[in-house]
């Protein structure tokens, strides 16, 4: 179970409660004092690191505004398949779908 409780601060900084199992925790200050670093250091690189990474992850699936109707265009679109996609059928045909 973790529970997180965040506190705003008026400096520069603000707080960060977190609850964790014991053997949670112990793993966690094991990591840190094996990477040379104190328990607060381990735990905000790691979770930076992790937020920084989750939110990539939601920008480079968000689509624009206009991506969006280019891609709904091209959806809608009914053009005849080219060389290529025809090439492409008859192999799957003559290989998978026997």
């Amino acid at each position: 179970m973790v529970d997180l409780m965040a506190t705003t601060v008026l400096d520069k900084h603000a707080r960060l409660n977190i609850r964790v199992r014991p053997e949670v925790k112990g793993r966690i200050e094991r990591a840190a004092h094996i990477s040379g670093k104190t328990l607060t250091d381990f735990a905000v690189s790691i979770l930076s690191e992790s937020a920084d990474g989750v939110l990539e992850r939601h920008e480079a699936a968000k689509l624009s505004s206009t991506d969006r109707e280019i891609f709904l265009r091209v959806l809608d679109e009914r053009t005849k398949p080219n060389q290529q996609l025809l090439k492409a059928r008859k192999t799957h045909k003559r290989i998978i779908a026997k």
